[in-house]
């Protein structure tokens, strides 16, 4: 790979800016009892009257802990649509730059380059859902800032292989940009521990899936001290509120439960795929490193519209790149599942 210099990506008033300095900010002793009186904030306790840490340096800490990286290391915004936003924000300059995503793939990468004004370059991925490569780097300029790879992957399930993301990282002099969101349900190890050899990798997790948090809205930003340095300039100042900063510390603290309900899932997603396989119209299951499976049947959207009528919501993935006739069921409860199951075999 060519020597990677991200001053030379990050857009230049955003190089030049200067961030907002919140009062929390300039006084960051949280633990420490003092008279606040720095922040126009009502002065009454009950417990959400103080305006939170701005850069949540407990759930940090916690991350760090479990993740085994450093805490400038990790960047954390209000779900990872956030984080993502502000890679687009930090990186590519509207009615300019562009940016690779690879369909099926997970569809808020479209959205927020449009939002943002940058073009999105679509390499759709070859039969087997992995990277075309060749593609890929056939249709880098000097105006592709990132390339966005989901591993596991939304809606296929599958994971990429290691050989194609690591071609991609000593291939291109911009930031690729690993979503993974599913990672904890896979066998496979996360690219965290590649950051330190990586400068250009970016890697987003969330506390959404695995942990379980979907509603504290926790997504987060692993990368180099540099780029975290970067997209912090440009976050809002209390992006996390008191509340979601308090579970997630009890949540990323009880390994615990988190293990034991990760396990339950992957068995019961073992047995929905058995009983998955006997269900006639069902014609392909697909592999699935996630917590949930994407299966070809006769007919997506009868199919989607008959389990409606019994009470249960799935997701037609018939309308997206090489997924026609193609569902994506989660992976519930013992019950739900076994639900699911009875229904189908009644169709």
């Amino acid at each position: 790979m060519n020597t990677f210099d991200v001053n030379k990506l990050v857009r230049k008033n955003i190089q030049n800016m200067k961030p907002y300095s919140s009062a929390r900010d300039e006084f960051k002793d949280f633990n420490t009892k003092m008279i606040f009186l720095d922040a126009n904030e009502n002065p009454f306790e009950n417990g959400v009257n103080r305006y939170p840490d701005p850069q949540q340096n407990s759930v940090k800490l916690a991350l760090a802990e479990l993740k085994k990286v450093n805490v400038n290391q990790i960047l954390l915004g209000n779900g990872s649509d956030e984080v993502l936003d502000l890679l687009f924000r930090a990186f590519c300059e509207p009615n300019k730059d562009n940016v690779i995503t690879l369909p099926p793939t997970y569809g808020m990468y479209r959205v927020l380059a449009d939002l943002n004004a940058i073009e999105n370059r679509e390499i759709v991925l070859n039969s087997d859902f992995q990277p075309d490569i060749k593609s890929i780097l056939g249709s880098v300029d000097a105006n592709t800032k990132m390339i966005f790879l989901c591993s596991p992957n939304n809606p296929t399930g599958n994971s990429f292989s290691e050989a194609a993301i690591s071609e991609l990282l000593d291939n291109f002099n911009g930031i690729i940009v690993l979503d993974e969101a599913y990672i904890d349900f896979s066998e496979k190890e996360s690219w965290l521990s590649k950051i330190v050899n990586y400068p250009n990798l970016v890697i987003t997790q969330t506390l959404s899936k695995a942990f379980g948090m979907a509603g504290i809205r926790v997504g987060i930003l692993y990368a180099s001290a540099a780029i975290i340095a970067i997209v912090n300039k440009i976050k809002p100042p209390y992006n996390i509120n008191v509340l979601s900063q308090k579970k997630a510390v009890e949540r990323i603290m009880d390994s615990v439960k988190n293990s034991l309900e990760i396990q339950t899932i992957l068995d019961n997603k073992r047995i929905l795929i058995e009983q998955l396989s006997q269900i006639d119209f069902i014609e392909k299951i697909f592999p699935s490193d996630a917590n949930f499976v994407l299966i070809k049947v006769d007919d997506a959207t009868k199919r989607y519209n008959q389990l409606i009528d019994f009470g249960i919501v799935i997701r037609n993935r018939t309308t997206q790149l090489l997924c026609e006739n193609c569902l994506r069921i989660t992976i519930g409860t013992k019950l739900e599942n076994e639900e699911l199951i009875n229904v189908l075999r009644t169709l």
